[in-house]
């Protein structure tokens, strides 16, 4: 399984480093004058800086374009920027909210209507102006800032972890959402997957980034752009390093052992249906650069390295899996009145027609992307047994006091091994199921697929109590175990869903012999109520679809979901 990983963009370890050495500098030359002028200032006390005044960006042969990071950072002191952004229903527009901390007292201000229209950030947000050796503007572009982007500390006695969230989440059904630059921190406002490559030659440029005039008004910014000096180098993916004003002047052409001419896995759009979310959906693929061919795609994702380096989180974080009890429970079963996980669908999206799993020839399939997320108080923990030899693992629900403590458990199915490509992990049965309802909602087709490896893919409500802004379980590559695994711990945290992409084994319906007409997606949580739950009569969504088309090109149209426009 892959999934929905955090819209943060992609950047090196070293530029976090660098924003935090110099503006670490800055503030410890700030005079004491402004600090007896402290009671002026707004809180939180937001300005604009530049990491480094030069960058020096690349653009390859094979695939022209750069990405603008340019490692400019909105810093926050006096106070964290903290923003909540939630929505009622899908017919209720998105409300965005200031909380203001000041001290013990807390304030809440809402932002001018209209403004804030999704979950992915403030929009055009930042102006960036690029202008070549010759004075002539080349780029003249806005971009949306999420607040959770790549950052790092500007001063050490900052806190030394952001509280907030590591991404803005994309999921076009999410419900809610706390964006947040900590106190003394610093986010980076490139729009990281919302950006595309800009094509530039290779030679020396300029660029000027400033915050929107909205923006320095509703936060009580100063007018101070960042200027920035731009080397763009082209690079060439046959012969390492291609041209550029200094490799023209005999620099390395190749760089250091290790350090390959594949191009810097810069943020993209998911290559699936979900786009791009918390971590990207369960979905064969892990998303990487766009203008990338799959085959250069695969190697250069599986070649890379990442994760946070100290003091900053660059949104390549792969949280490890939990692990599960040491042994299988013992006792009597118990279902102790403490609080429970509440399992929630989302409406399907990524809805497209396509030839199955295996392009099966004179096949149609209508494929889609699927969530079921838990809305809380409590975490749903599944741990999987596997006597000696045997193909099934025995599975458990635990139950949890106030305090963390486990009080009880319940058996509750079965988790089996699933070979194929794209899953390759335990899943954990009758989680849930996907039907095609007829316009009359009852049954018509039903799909296969029940089992699921649990993992946090996407945020969908981090505004629900007891939401974990910072859930672990989210690498996919370990959270649901090896064929070897004698045991294995699934976790749904509390805001987080699960989302599995329409391109995977199992996630669509063969509507070959399906007559044309409008129908519903039905994704149903805990189908056979195995699981115990606060709620059991919230575990359904639907989504109206309207096939159309003759048999080998049939068509799917997808209606709005109230005010929710995404297919």
């Amino acid at each position: 399984m892959t999934r929905s990983h955090p819209v943060r963009p992609w950047r090196p370890a070293l530029a976090a480093a660098v924003a935090v050495a110099v503006t670490a500098g800055v503030v410890a030359a700030a005079p004491d004058a402004d600090k007896a002028r402290a009671q002026d200032r707004p809180t939180p006390k937001l300005s604009l800086i530049a990491a480094s005044t030069s960058v020096t960006l690349d653009s390859w042969k094979e695939f022209p374009g750069v990405y603008l990071d340019l490692g400019t950072y909105v810093t926050a002191d006096s106070g964290p920027l903290e923003l909540k952004v939630t929505r009622k229903s899908y017919k209720d527009p998105v409300v965005a909210k200031q909380i203001i901390r000041e001290g013990t007292t807390v304030r809440t201000k809402t932002l001018p209507e209209g403004l804030v229209k999704d979950f992915s950030g403030l929009p055009d947000f930042a102006q960036v102006k690029v202008t070549d050796a010759a004075g002539r503007t080349v780029v003249n572009k806005s971009e949306a800032f999420c607040p959770n982007n790549a950052s790092g500390r500007i001063r050490p006695d900052a806190p030394a972890k952001s509280k907030y969230p590591e991404s803005c989440p994309e999921n076009p059904f999410t419900l809610g959402s706390v964006w947040g630059v900590e106190n003394g921190w610093a986010s980076n406002t490139y729009a990281g997957y919302n950006s595309e490559p800009i094509a530039l030659p290779a030679g020396k440029y300029t660029a000027k980034v400033s915050v929107k005039k909205r923006y320095r008004d509703l936060f009580g910014m100063e007018n101070k752009p960042q200027t920035i000096k731009v080397t763009v180098r082209e690079r060439s993916q046959e012969g390492g390093a291609g041209r550029s004003a200094a490799m023209k002047h005999g620099s390395h052409s190749a760089g250091h052992s290790g350090h390959g001419a594949m191009r810097a896995p810069a943020p993209a759009p998911a290559t699936s249906g979900a786009g791009p979310s918390y971590n990207v959906g369960h979905g064969p693929h892990t998303p990487a650069p766009p203008a990338l061919p799959w085959a250069l795609k695969k190697a250069g994702l599986r070649a890379a390295k990442v994760g946070d380096g100290a003091g900053q989180t660059d949104g390549s974080r792969q949280a490890p899996a939990v692990k599960p009890n040491a042994k299988r429970p013992t006792g009597s079963p118990t279902v102790p009145d403490v609080p429970k996980p509440d399992l929630r669908s989302l409406p399907a999206y990524g809805i497209t027609i396509g030839r199955g799993d295996n392009d099966t020839p004179g096949k149609d399939y209508l494929a889609f992307s699927a969530n079921v997320w838990n809305a809380g108080p409590a975490q749903l923990v599944v741990d999987g047994f596997r006597a000696p030899g045997k193909k099934l693992m025995d599975a458990y629900q635990y139950f949890y006091d106030a305090n963390g403590k486990q009080v009880g458990y319940t058996p509750t199915g079965t988790m089996e091994w699933d070979p194929r490509p794209g899953h390759e992990h335990w899943h954990f049965t009758d989680f849930a199921s996907y039907r095609l309802l007829k316009a009359d909602q009852k049954e018509s087709v039903r799909s296969g697929k029940e089992a699921f490896c649990l993992a946090n893919t996407d945020a969908v409500d981090y505004t629900v109590k007891n939401a974990n802004w910072h859930p672990g379980n989210t690498d996919l590559s370990t959270a649901c175990g090896q064929e070897s695994s004698i045991s294995v711990r699934e976790v749904l945290d509390v805001g987080s869903g699960d989302t599995y992409t329409q391109d995977l084994p199992g996630q669509s319906f063969d509507i070959t012999n399906v007559p044309n007409g409008t129908y519903y997606i039905q994704v149903l949580a805990n189908p056979e109520k195995r699981l115990k739950e606060t709620n059991l009569k919230n575990n359904s969504a639907l989504r109206k679809v309207v096939l159309g088309g003759r048999p080998g090109a049939r068509t799917v149209t997808v209606p709005a979901h109230d005010l929710v426009n995404a297919n």
